[in-house]
């Protein structure tokens, strides 16, 4: 049981290590709630009740940095998926500019130590699916160029060279042009992040990256067995990679008792004409009616920490994190709520026996070298290889 003396230690520790948080999907809740309005979503002070995520709370949280996802879903394509992604990019950089106070624009992993050095968030970005790059290598030299520091292969459906976790298979995992993607990101300074991705995708990603990899928001596949957790096999080669696996807090994917239910309220909100991931007021309405009759399985902080144990055997201390998937899920684990709740996971760890070494290389320290490992990739690439200009339809056939 979690003590009022191990929260103080944990908040203590994330005074001096905070969290770097793989993935908060706030970008899109701006879009989807107020257009990108940020007067009508000022997250300076508290919107409890209507995001996740608000700096009093990522302040409360301990969280030193945070990759804002800039998602756009896999139904949006080719040129309109590029401009999504472009507009997530804006708000982002519109939000650094209103908040200079708390978030700092952060590039590279100096500038993370910066921010942490100066009490400011480092804030990073991370494009959510390859649909974003259109096929461009060009493309996905631009978004590098405008801050993207990961790109996640695939969302929730495949692109035409990555198979997706939640997608049949169409390639088999990594075509030759997904290849040469992965190759690019390295050659740029980019993560290669396999959340989302099919296994096949994870192990042929893994076979080419010569810079660590990420999950920015997965957890463990033998803990709870579902398509987007990380199976063993893979947990063990990260060690080998140098790679990250940040575990995230979504139910429907660290609770097995979540999965069947989450799976009846989708259809409940489909039935309702109504995107499944919708998580503006309106749908919220909807998915409080189904679960006041059908009441949900709850996670708990305890759940998380199950994951983390087993990531921690598998993969080694070095190669875990925390990605919560704040504002990109309807539901969260009770005391993970919000992003205050940090403290509360880092408590439960403690309690479990979890040293203070171990935790800072858990909240901050892994994450920070992995960007860092990937920095010195880039620049030994970039000394001796040009950019690639390789299309689709050169390296996988005709038909692209």
């Amino acid at each position: 049981m979690t003590t009022s003396a191990n929260l103080a230690r944990a908040r203590l520790l994330l005074d001096g290590h905070p969290v770097v948080d793989g993935h908060n999907d706030l970008p899109w809740a701006l879009r989807e709630q107020a257009g990108y309005d940020l007067d009508a979503r000022d997250i300076s002070g508290d919107q409890s009740g209507i995001l996740h995520t608000d700096i009093p709370r990522l302040r409360a949280g301990g969280v030193g940095a945070q990759f804002w996802s800039v998602y756009v879903p896999s139904h949006l394509a080719g040129d309109d998926a590029v401009s999504a992604t472009l507009e997530q990019i804006d708000v982002v950089g519109e939000m650094l500019d209103r908040y200079p106070e708390d978030l700092r624009r952060a590039l590279t992993a100096d500038d993370m130590e910066k921010a942490r050095a100066e009490g400011r968030i480092a804030s990073l970005m991370g494009a959510e699916g390859g649909h974003s790059i259109n096929n461009s290598l060009g493309t996905l030299r631009a978004l590098h160029t405008l801050g993207v520091r990961y790109m996640t292969l695939t969302h929730n459906d495949n692109t035409d060279w990555a198979d997706s976790a939640t997608d049949s298979p169409r390639v088999g995992g990594l075509s030759e042009f997904g290849r040469e993607v992965v190759r690019e990101m390295n050659r740029v300074g980019m993560l290669v992040d396999l959340s989302h991705v099919a296994a096949t995708t994870m192990r042929d990603a893994l076979a080419t990256s010569v810079a660590p990899v990420i999950f920015s928001h997965s957890s463990a596949r033998a803990v709870c067995d579902h398509p987007r957790n990380v199976p063993d096999d893979v947990l063990r080669m990260l060690a080998a990679n140098g790679g990250v696996a940040m575990a995230t807090f979504v139910p429907k994917f660290v609770l097995p008792a979540a999965v069947e239910w989450t799976a009846a309220a989708d259809r409940n909100m489909r039935e309702h004409g109504l995107h499944h991931l919708d998580t503006t007021p309106a749908a919220m309405r909807i998915h409080a009616d189904f679960e006041a009759l059908n009441p949900r399985p709850m996670a708990t902080v305890g759940t998380i920490a199950d994951h983390l144990d087993h990531m921690r055997e598998i993969a080694g201390i070095d190669h875990i994190g925390i990605g919560g998937d704040y504002d990109g899920t309807a539901f969260l684990p009770l005391g993970l709520e919000d992003v205050s709740g940090y403290p509360y996971l880092i408590a439960e760890l403690l309690t479990r026996g979890w040293s203070e070494g171990d935790l800072a290389k858990l909240t901050w320290q892994n994450a920070v070298r992995v960007l860092r490992d990937a920095e010195a990739v880039a620049r030994d690439l970039g000394a001796r290889v040009g950019p690639s200009h390789a299309t689709i339809g050169e390296l996988d056939g005709q038909g692209h």
